[in-house]
């Protein structure tokens, strides 16, 4: 039987949930401990906290024709962020990478961002047949995470754009009212790990990677604590609304709204639409609505309400992305039942750097680096 958490949705789906007297589960209660110093901070402290960082960026960036990287997807988050970072007087850099998969409507909505704003913008474009051979290797893997391949290349991307413009400010549109729960370990994987897309590519793709722009555990720490690039996440810092935010975009950007988080790829909307959901049994609108509850964004009958419709908002909408995804995969009907109907395989079955990440991350924290 299901349990839901009695103050957000999420439910036993996610590993390592358990719940208190009240019915209140601990992927909540820890979101609740951890965010509370920004979430219940003063207007005032907030202010100073961002006028801080503001300075630390511009100071580090004087000299260069950038002073910070902004990331950018053509989500609400990532474009708000942009357009903010003008706002606070900083010289933004866009950085987006496309790995085939954008919407045309994510296209529209970035183009006419950096249009209106002025800002100059730095698109990567993955090798599409590498790429596709990636994305057949860890279909055949039966691994969960596929986006690791996406998420790992835009960190990749981000942090090399970086080191060459010799940025050391890189802004993302991560924030903790709108993403701030901590993802379940059996919905994704850890995102820096480079080995394990290099032995699920070197078994099921039978190739190296060649073009494609990958990160690691080490690299990540030479970016962090050689070169000295710092990731930041401010939208913690301005009162951030995704509503509000959403509705400035498109009243003065033209920006056309997505129905769900992370929808502004074709891809990642019929993974975590249809693949997701039908063959490991993970709805990641759980995550995404349970924080909006907790940040006092949206009720939790609202949420509930929401998560009785499909994520798909029509059928025809469904099959669209199918036919597209079975075309631009080169897959048949009975390719994609195959792999729907064959039993996941952990991460952690192949070779994987998140042994090294967390000896890593607990040397760090005993030495309070």
């Amino acid at each position: 039987m299901v349990q839901i958490c009695k103050r957000c949705i999420m439910d036993t789906s996610a590993l390592n949930i358990y719940f208190n007297n009240e019915g209140f589960c601990n992927y909540c209660e820890d979101y609740i401990n951890s965010t509370s110093l920004v979430l219940n901070e003063s207007s005032q402290a907030l202010e100073e906290n961002l006028n801080k960082i503001i300075a630390q960026i511009k100071n580090a960036g004087k000299n260069n024709k950038y002073d910070c990287i902004v990331g950018i997807s053509g989500g609400v988050d990532s474009s708000w962020m942009l357009k903010k970072s003008i706002e606070l007087g900083l010289r933004p850099l866009a950085v987006h990478m496309d790995n085939g998969w954008n919407s045309e409507l994510a296209q529209n909505n970035i183009s006419n961002l950096v249009n209106s704003l002025n800002i100059d913008l730095y698109t990567w474009v993955i090798d599409w047949e590498e790429y596709r051979n990636l994305m057949n290797a860890f279909f055949k893997a039966n691994v969960i995470d596929v986006e690791l391949l996406y998420d790992n290349a835009m960190l990749a991307v981000n942090y090399r754009i970086a080191k060459k413009f010799k940025v050391k400010y890189i802004l993302g549109g991560f924030n903790i009212s709108t993403e701030g729960i901590k993802g379940p370990p059996n919905w994704n994987w850890y995102k820096f790990d480079k080995r394990n897309i290099k032995s699920i590519a070197n078994i099921y793709g039978h190739q190296k990677l060649q073009t494609f722009p990958s990160l690691g555990t080490i690299s990540l720490f030479n970016y962090v604590y050689l070169h000295r690039i710092k990731w930041l996440s401010i939208l913690d810092l301005v009162n951030y609304s995704k509503d509000n935010a959403l509705e400035e975009l498109q009243k003065n950007f033209n920006f056309k709204p997505y129905p769900y988080k992370h929808y502004e790829s074709i891809f990642t909307r019929f993974y975590q639409g249809f693949l997701l959901p039908r063959k490991f049994g993970v709805d990641k609108r759980k995550l995404h609505l349970s924080t909006l509850i907790l940040s006092g964004q949206l009720t939790r009958e609202n949420a509930l309400e929401l998560m009785v419709s499909d994520p798909y908002l029509s059928k025809a909408e469904l099959d669209l992305d199918k036919k597209y995804f079975l075309k631009k995969m080169k897959w048949t009907e009975s390719d994609l039942e195959m792999y729907l109907q064959t039993p996941e395989i952990s991460h952690l079955a192949y070779k994987s750097e998140k042994p090294l990440r967390d000896l890593l991350f607990n040397l760090k924290n005993y030495l309070k680096i």
